[in-house]
């Protein structure tokens, strides 16, 4: 089983999306908005901002591994 690698963003903020591609050796506990430039921090008990606000969770949780939870 191969990882998905893109995923749409929603800023909470403004509503902008936008198509990312996720990293594949990190987490990613940051994100600024394109559109209105809030920073993006995952919510409770997520692993990264693509689990919070991405269509496709991050690939180590899409490939059933252990994530870097902070």
């Amino acid at each position: 089983m191969e990882a998905i690698l893109q995923s749409v963003l929603t800023c909470p903020h403004c509503g902008a999306m936008k198509e990312e591609t996720m990293p594949t050796d990190a987490c990613q506990f940051f994100y600024e908005c394109t559109a209105c430039n809030t920073v993006l921090r995952p919510k409770s008990g997520d692993c990264c901002v693509f689990c919070s606000y991405g269509t496709v969770p991050c690939p180590p949780i899409q490939l059933q591994q252990d994530c870097c939870k902070h």
